[in-house]
This record gives structure tokens, sequence and C-alpha cells, in this order.
């Protein structure tokens, strides 16, 4: 069961610090300023608001196969407090769906400022780690040696879109019913984010499977884009 506790106990999460911005366009000598109105909390400040954090339960898959590690990922906390967004930036992708079910449920007090509350951004990293006895020996390659018994999840169903504005490559994180759950880069690297959101959800995927069981993966496809979504396109210099 998750355990929801409050910012006062001990919990296996770090927050980076402030300035860290990992959400890039991936389109050549291109970028986008979607988040400079948004405040960046440092590690300090971001704990002083945290008022309930849900720890993310450890994956049963994930434990018997000897998954373990961070998973980074960045929050949108809105005026009220409540998170708005949450992003894998890295991570094993079955400890990353877990991660962004905990974070979600997190709960800061609102961020006040001189015009009132403010929404901000702030980065965590989860750590996941097994309870090894002192004579138990973790295999070298646990990792790779999931991937291999792993097949990824399918596109089964999209829309036409037989003139969009741009092919944007994208790594969706499919959860164990199909649904896209993140994406990289997040839906906010975009001019309206509302529309990738609503473009992804319109394709249909089948979940990738561990034997028979469906479980949480990464894909990577070409996303149409229509002209509404993309970003304000700033060249890079020359030689950069």
């Amino acid at each position: 069961m998750t355990k929801c506790i409050r910012r006062r106990l001990s919990l296996l999460i770090l927050l980076l610090p402030a300035g860290y911005a990992p959400v890039i366009l991936p389109l050549c000598a291109q970028t986008s300023p979607p988040l400079s109105h948004l405040i960046v909390l440092s590690r300090k400040q971001a704990s002083q608001l945290a008022l309930e954090q849900c720890q993310p339960e450890y994956p049963v898959l994930a434990r018997v196969n000897y998954i373990q590690g961070h998973v980074r990922a960045e929050l949108e906390v809105a005026k009220d407090g409540k998170v708005a967004q949450a992003h894998v930036v890295t991570g094993n992708p079955i400890l990353a769906a877990a991660t962004l079910k905990a974070l979600r449920k997190w709960i800061y007090r609102p961020l006040k400022t001189a015009s009132g509350p403010a929404a901000f951004l702030t980065t965590v990293e989860v750590k996941f780690s097994l309870r090894i006895h002192k004579n138990d020996t973790l295999p070298s390659q646990a990792e790779s040696d999931l991937s291999r018994q792993v097949r990824p999840p399918v596109v089964i169903g999209r829309p036409s879109n037989p003139s969009p504005a741009a092919l944007v490559h994208m790594r969706l994180l499919v959860n164990d019913e199909g649904r896209v759950i993140d994406s990289e880069p997040s839906p906010r690297a975009f001019g309206n984010p509302a529309a990738v959101r609503k473009t992804l959800q319109e394709w249909a995927f089948r979940p990738a499977r561990w034997g028979t069981l469906p479980v949480p993966w990464y894909l990577e496809v070409d996303i149409p884009i229509s002209p509404t979504a993309l970003p304000r396109v700033v060249t890079a210099p020359t030689g950069r």
C-alpha cells in the first residue's frame, strides 16, 4: 500500500538544485521558452512548502527482476499547491510509472509572491533500492536482462494527418493499460501542450508484455504535430 507522509519524515527523495530545466525540443537549432514564466524553486525552498508526499510503491515486477535505481522527474506545481504536471526525465520505465503515480498526489503549500499565489517548477529524484542481505549477490546486468525479455508496446491505431506541420520524435511511456502517461519531450515544451496531449490520446497502443503480463515501457515514435502546437522558434547562433 502506498504511504503518504509529511515533509518532516525521512524520504528517499532529493530535490535537485535550482535552475535545472531539462525540457528540450529535439529539433535542430531550435529552442522554446515555454517554462520561462514559471518560478524555479531550490531544494530548500521546495522542501519548506511540501505538505504531503506519497512514496511510490516498489513494483513487484521490478523487485523480482532485481531492478533498482533512480527516477528523475520534474514537477509543475499549480497555484493551489497541487501537482499540475509530473514528467519523467530519466529512469527505468517500470519504476518511472510507479513514480509518476505517486508524484501526482503530492501536495505543497501555495507559493506566495507579491502578486499572489504562483505556480512553480522543481525537480525531484526518487531512489528505489532493494534490501539485500549481506551474502546475496545481485545480477550484474539486471536491466539489460529484463529488456531482452520484454516485448515493447505497439501502435495499433492512429488518426490520419495528411499535412502535419512537423513530425516530432518522442519517447512515450505507455502504461500497462496501453495509455500514454508521459512523453519526452514533455507536451509543455510545445506552444500548445493541450493539442499535443489530444494528439497522443487519439493514438491506440498495445502495452508491452513480460511473458503474459502487461508492463509499463518506453516506445519511440514520430508524432505529427499541428501548426497550433508548435513552439515559437528561436534560431541558435551559428556554430553552437
